[in-house]
């Protein structure tokens, strides 16, 4: 299906309220809201921030076009889509969301319910944003796997009529190494992609172009802020992150509510086509080609020249003038040379714990003066499961006034050791600044058992009670601290031992050591079953944790005692005389 670029509408005024009318229509016409009692409508709608430093678009142009008024007509399942060349009514065919394009959304909403829960992400808003993005990848042209069969590009972000971002690819996604583009169905820029994208068709690749990678990116995105989009107040920020304006917010919105009265599948390829864009040009194209100018008319006709005579004769058109090529104004991120520490204090943090301290970096020109409104790149490299707070490997901060960018608190994972956090800044090529963050590991002070019966044993037999202790630091509980058990020579002598009391491995084999333990959320450690050899006596078991907590537990292999306590018999008694 070709798509067909008629009437544009022009991004302003006139689209706020076209699209405004459009909720305000849909609320009228359908039930139930979008949100419940928190229905988005454009009265009170959040304000962009005039930035585009958390866009994932670049706040590139977007298609305008919006929903019938009335609601789909009766929605066939998806078992039940109309068939090419079945009459269809505009909004059912309106409706009608590519197959495979559909099934993206909805495996993304999937990933994200597990990941995610508290986002409460709709597949529906995935849906609504491809639509004013990309018109469902162009109505559904992408292949088996998902990718689209040829590239979705929004025009070159070069400060002309759109935001300046200098290339960060080297055209690797967009094909041009001058300057950024939006990139596939979900239309993301190369420097957002780089953090921001995710394999959503298990294929090895993180594909802008394929419609499962972008989708779960876009819902990552969208719920990368912990927002929680079944709230009006986190959904608009939302929808604001991806695209920072008050018309794409309510485009968006429209369609979300549109989408949520019915959808179905159709064939892919024979999706519905958008034609107005907000830039009043054609950015969907796989090529962009620059837009005629507005004010030059693309042919010239004679102009009526009055004489006395009352005739007109026409006039040749004057040579158009070339205009020349302005010279691009600096932009902050321009004058920058170099990266500096703004006082970072040591990062350290115990495994699981949030660190205390945050990067700060501050942007500076050659001659040392500090740059505002400049975005720096945090990003988390390096073996670790540490993230920033919300669960993110990379961070987007804008410096302050004074030149400085602080980084979202880390959170320390599991996996203790060193990593790298990188400050780069983007759109521009200068070397970056690498902080060296420490986690290690859970640590107690205290082991205690949690039973005091005595553990004793027969000897070829197997003890009745099993060790329990507790860890705990400074008195409170000490959960998912490492530790060790081994049976022990002596009191003076941490020697594994070589007889007496051993745990058994998978195999039924003789243990008498055992490391890899951890203690649960309650700070309980519970050892497996112990067993006793031939051999009588003593013998002690030793646990010890990271953080210098030691406990030793004595066990006792003794026979059985036999003896009896039962009365000598008495003599019988002599019969009477």
């Amino acid at each position: 299906m070709t798509a067909h670029f008629g009437r544009r509408l022009r991004k302003g005024a006139a689209t706020t309220a076209v699209a405004a009318a459009a909720v305000a229509a849909l609320s009228a016409s359908q039930a139930p809201a979008v949100t419940g009692s928190d229905r988005p409508t454009a009265a009170g709608q959040a304000t962009p921030d005039g930035s585009t430093d958390h866009s994932a678009t670049g706040d590139s142009p977007y298609y305008t076009d919006l929903p019938p008024l009335s609601s789909p007509n009766p929605s066939p399942s998806d078992s039940q889509s109309p068939s090419i060349g079945t009459p269809v009514s505009v909004g059912e065919a309106e409706a009608g969301i590519p197959a495979t394009i559909l099934d993206a959304y909805k495996k993304a909403e999937t990933e994200l319910a597990a990941s995610k829960p508290g986002c409460n992400l709709p597949w529906q808003l995935l849906a609504a944003i491809g639509k004013v993005e990309s018109g469902q990848a162009r109505g559904g042209q992408v292949d088996a796997a998902g990718t689209t069969t040829s590239r979705i590009l929004g025009p070159a972000l070069d400060g002309n009529g759109f935001a300046l971002i200098r290339d960060t690819d080297n055209g690797a996604y967009d094909g041009n190494s001058a300057y950024d583009q939006a990139v596939g169905p979900m239309q993301f820029i190369p420097s957002t992609w780089a953090w921001a994208g995710r394999d959503g068709n298990g294929d090895g690749k993180k594909d802008p172009n394929n419609v499962y990678d972008a989708a779960l990116a876009a819902g990552h995105y969208l719920c990368r802020n912990d927002w929680n989009l079944s709230t009006d107040a986190g959904l608009r920020s939302a929808i604001l992150s991806y695209n920072n304006s008050t018309d794409y917010l309510n485009t968006v919105l429209s369609w979300l509510e549109y989408y949520r009265k019915g959808t179905h599948s159709v064939p892919d390829g024979t999706g519905t086509l958008p034609s107005g864009r907000s830039d009043d040009g054609s950015g969907a194209n796989p090529t962009p080609t620059p837009a005629p100018s507005k004010t030059t008319p693309a042919t010239s006709s004679p102009s009526p020249d009055p004489t006395p005579g009352g005739s007109t004769s026409p006039t040749a058109p004057a040579s158009p003038t070339p205009t020349p090529t302005p010279t691009p104004t600096p932009t902050p991120t321009d004058t920058v040379a170099k990266l500096a520490d703004a006082g970072t204090a040591k990062l350290t943090a115990i495994a699981g714990d949030q660190f205390s301290k945050k990067i700060s970096t501050s942007a500076k020109t050659s001659a040392g003066k500090a740059v505002a409104k400049v975005r720096i790149r945090f990003t988390i490299v390096g073996t670790t499961d540490a993230t920033f707070t919300g669960g993110e490997k990379v961070a987007t901060v804008t410096t302050n006034a004074s030149g400085v960018a602080v980084a979202p608190a880390l959170q320390a994972g599991e996996t203790t050791g060193d990593f790298t956090v990188r400050a780069t800044v983007v759109g521009r090529t200068i070397a970056g600044l690498d902080y060296t963050a420490s986690v290690t590991p859970r640590v107690a002070d205290t082991l205690a058992r949690t039973s005091t019966t005595a553990l004793t044993c027969t000897p070829g037999g197997e003890f009745a009670d099993q060790v329990e202790v507790k860890a705990t630091e400074n008195g409170a509980v000490a959960d998912k601290v490492a530790a060790t058990a081994t049976l022990i020579k002596a009191a003076d002598d941490a020697t594994e031992n070589d007889k007496g009391p051993y745990f058994k491995d998978a195999d039924g084999k003789t243990v008498r050591t055992l490391t890899g333990l951890a203690t649960d959320a309650d700070g309980l450690l519970k050892l497996p079953k112990l067993y006793a050899d031939d051999t009588t006596g003593t013998f002690l078991l030793r646990i010890t944790t990271t953080g210098g907590a030691t406990l030793t537990v004595e066990l006792t292999v003794a026979a059985a005692d036999t003896s009896s306590a039962s009365p000598s018999p008495s003599p019988s008694a002599s019969p009477s005389a």
